[in-house]
């Protein structure tokens, strides 16, 4: 195996037109070694990249001469190699989201802290030193990545991500594109937003993206945002400190801990409530978080992946989700198109979703016929490849021998949701009486309408409240709670006491 290459001989170019907080970054990056020169303006860090290469460009946003974004643009005209991070104040959300979208490797704010400073350099010197050497060793072009289904290296920089991005079966122009912007977009540390339809495959250019990144030998922890209860959610995310709650015995580390120095996968980030998307934004904003019980904060060195087939626009004018986490999550987003606009891709996804599904079953290869691929063609697919894959699975489970039959589910055939619709003839008189009938305000109507089982319930069992809270599944805390809620007196009379359910 081949020695990690060493991080001690990088030149790092700063960019500061402030001379205490210039020396402040080149002490702190010339103690851990590293080759740092320092200048005060534009032009200045012009003349020394035109003089020589450097690992990591590191710029203020505001110079006396323009501002530090032109020195992205044009790092990346000239098709640059160095790495870039950009220093914004006041913690600016508007200033770190163009950067990004520029190109800059990652951000931090000021006031810097000098542990997270030397974190992200860090990260910025391996990732520039890992695209060199995969550079070096095998070029990627767009025709390979177009190809990348017919090739294989041996190279293991370059193996893991091809190996990631030969998962996303297709080589139509929509899928081309696809993995053309994972492999251009990977090698930052810019938030990424992926967006598509449910069944697509989300998750697997989350992969390929962490796959084809600097980050790759680090993990990829993938998180179902929907599926977490939301009393769990800080811990679930940020972790625990012992003690820190009834069961706590140990200290607990969260995605956020877990990732650490990897990625971090949110799939269906929309389904978080707004409450969780507030700390989720600090987090983010500040690259640091706070475990459950603890009083300090703690690096978080993850990239953020998220993935939602919602359209999160709309949550944000409707309130549902916030704007700013919006902005900080969709700095660079992937569409992946529906299967309905890539049916180029059938004939491959078939071939690969059958090899897979007989490899599992341990039998042979299964033909498809061209009449049943045609018949396939036709079929809607609205889930999309996960629906492909339920399709395949069933004509594997129900043919005989190696032709498949495929056994497609209309429309027609499918299952309705139960109705109860009023006869023709009366319903235009019942219209006017059902529309009387919806409440104003729900809530009042729901809260009398659970008011009335209550005190019918307690009257059955002579305002015995365990009594009543057993016959109607409650606790004797919660009924207690809803008779306090809902202001239910019992009658004069002598106390019925509570029994322990």
């Amino acid at each position: 195996m081949a020695a990690k290459p060493s991080l001690n001989d990088a030149q790092i170019l700063v960019v500061d037109d402030e001379p205490d907080l210039r020396t402040l970054y080149e002490l702190a990056l010339v103690r851990e070694g590293y080759n740092v020169q320092g200048v005060g303006t534009l032009d200045d860090a012009w003349q020394h990249l035109a003089q020589q290469r450097f690992d990591v460009v590191i710029t203020d946003m505001r110079l006396p001469d323009g501002l530090g974004i032109g020195l992205l643009h044009r790092l990346r005209e000239q098709h640059r190699t160095e790495r870039c991070v950009v220093i914004t104040a006041y913690g600016s959300a508007e200033n770190a989201v163009e950067s990004l979208k520029a190109g800059a490797f990652d951000y931090l704010t000021k006031p810097v802290d000098i542990k997270q400073f030397r974190a992200v350099v860090a990260s910025a010197i391996q990732g520039a030193r890992t695209q060199a050497i995969a550079g070096r060793r095998h070029a990627v072009s767009a025709s390979a990545v177009t190809g990348i289904n017919r090739r294989r290296s041996t190279d293991t920089v370059q193996g893991v991500g091809e190996a990631a991005l030969q998962r996303l079966v297709g080589a139509s122009a929509a899928m081309r594109m696809v993995k053309e912007r994972i492999a251009k977009v990977a090698r930052g540390m810019a938030p990424v937003l992926v967006t598509g339809e449910s069944g697509t495959g989300k998750e697997l250019v989350a992969r390929a993206l962490h796959a084809n990144s600097h980050r790759f030998a680090a993990p990829l922890v993938a998180v179902n945002c929907g599926a977490i209860p939301e009393s769990l959610l800080e811990v679930e995310f940020f972790g625990a400190k012992k003690g820190s709650y009834t069961g706590a015995s140990q200290d607990r580390d969260g995605f956020f801990q877990a990732a650490r120095g990897g990625s971090l996968f949110l799939d269906e980030v929309g389904d978080l409530p707004l409450a969780m998307q507030s700390k989720l934004l600090r987090a983010i904003q500040e690259r640091c978080v706070r475990a459950v019980g603890s009083t300090q904060e703690e690096p978080a060195d993850v990239r953020i992946i998220s993935a939602t087939h919602r359209d999160l626009a709309a949550d944000v004018q409707a309130g549902r989700f916030r704007q700013d986490l919006y902005y900080r999550l969709n700095v660079i987003d992937i569409v992946i198109p529906p299967l309905r606009e890539r049916l180029d891709d059938l004939p491959a996804l078939c071939e690969t979703l059958l090899a897979r599904i007989a490899a599992e079953s341990g039998i042979d290869v299964p033909k498809l016929s061209p009449s049943m691929l045609e018949q396939i063609c036709l079929t809607p697919l609205k889930g999309n490849v996960r629906e492909l894959e339920n399709l395949l699975h069933r004509a594997v489970a129900l043919s005989e021998g190696n032709d498949l039959q495929v056994d497609i589910l209309s429309e027609q055939t499918m299952p309705a949701p139960l109705r109860v619709v009023p006869e023709p003839t009366r319903a235009a008189e019942l219209a006017p009486a059902f529309s009387a009938a919806i409440p104003s305000d729900l809530q009042s109507h729901l809260d009398k309408q659970e008011r009335e089982i209550l005190v019918q319930t307690l009257r059955e069992t002579g305002f015995n409240r365990t009594a009543a809270a057993a016959r109607l599944g409650l606790s004797l805390r919660q009924i207690r709670y809803r008779i306090a809620r809902l202001n239910i007196d019992a009658p004069p009379g002598p106390e019925v006491p509570d029994e322990p359910l």
